[in-house]
């Protein structure tokens, strides 16, 4: 169906009220760690919904993690959210973990089985002593505290699941045991989305969905990703990006551009809330939560 251009609810900011949350990933240097802090130095005035903290696989980035999470606790107005793994670690150490985080002031984890030590491709081997899947770490965190749960979902499926039957039983499971939330891998195709939704809705899932937005900086490496995450990167999309290699500010602007288009039409079919991969990086998510309606009210910067 064609929404007219003028009706869009795209274009009617105040009538429904956008949210957002982020993602950031554990600094490793003292240089990514001074940018990450200036990243959310500007995306705090947006105001999002929480922002979360990767964790490495293995848990190798755990530290890091933690210690990003304690300052956004500390020295933020932001609710972090602590991003959590299977691999690796036996339950007992897991559940220190978690503990950990509760009495931090931590309510918010998101639950992964996580990839493999070797890398994604390589198979996993749950640890004899921990959590073998999500569902498994879901239930554990549950039985600790009444944390709020985000668990991952994949629109174009996992790349280990080996039909929509079995992605599909996998997120349920993941559900059954407590997940209070579903933010999704990046996609680039809003069709794709819509069809999973279907699906999601025929099993009778029916917690929130929140779809993953990756505004893209640097198009070889998203490309490299993607292939391993099992993300379709649309001809359209590809063909924007050609001969500008050498050129980063037309980069740049194709990259907001793609994401605004996509965050733009996924508000007309009736999303309010998006999870933005925002790999350390302020510049394109704020353009694309400013053209939202979010932080209208933050005060105006100074001009220099």
């Amino acid at each position: 169906m064609t929404i007219p251009f003028a009706s869009r609810r795209s274009r009617q900011k105040n009538t429904s009220p956008i949210t957002a949350s982020f993602e950031f990933f554990p600094p490793k240097t003292d240089k990514m760690a001074a940018n990450l802090w200036d990243t959310v130095q500007r995306l705090q005035p947006l105001a999002p919904s929480f922002v979360s903290v990767t964790y490495g696989a293995g848990g190798s980035t755990r530290e890091r993690t933690h210690t990003t999470v304690e300052r956004l606790l500390k020295e933020t107005s932001l609710a972090p959210a602590a991003h959590l793994t299977c691999v690796g670690s036996p339950k007992s150490e897991i559940d220190s973990i978690v503990q950990d985080y509760w009495d931090l002031g931590v309510r918010h984890l998101v639950a992964l089985r996580g990839d493999p030590l070797e890398g994604i491709g390589a198979r996993y081997k749950p640890h004899p002593e921990g959590y073998a899947y999500a569902s498994d770490l879901v239930a554990g965190i549950k039985k600790i505290a009444n944390f709020d749960i985000s668990v991952s979902g994949y629109p174009e499926k996992h790349p280990e699941s080996g039909s929509w039957q079995s992605e599909i039983d996998n997120l349920k499971r993941k559900v059954d045991a407590g997940a209070d939330r579903i933010m999704t891998q990046y996609f680039f195709d809003n069709d794709v989305f819509d069809d999973y939704l279907d699906r999601i809705a025929a099993a009778g899932i029916n917690i929130p969905v929140v779809p993953g937005i990756l505004p893209i900086h640097n198009f070889e490496q998203t490309m490299v990703f993607s292939a391993k995450c099992g993300t379709t990167i649309p001809d359209w999309v590809a063909r924007r990006f050609a001969g500008l290699n050498n050129d980063p500010e037309t980069r740049k602007l194709v990259g907001v551009s793609i994401a605004c288009e996509q965050v733009m039409d996924l508000v007309d079919r009736g999303l309010t809330d998006f999870h933005f991969y925002t790999m350390n990086r302020a510049d394109l998510t704020y353009a694309i939560c400013h053209m939202l309606g979010m932080g209208q009210h933050a005060p105006e910067k100074a001009a220099a």
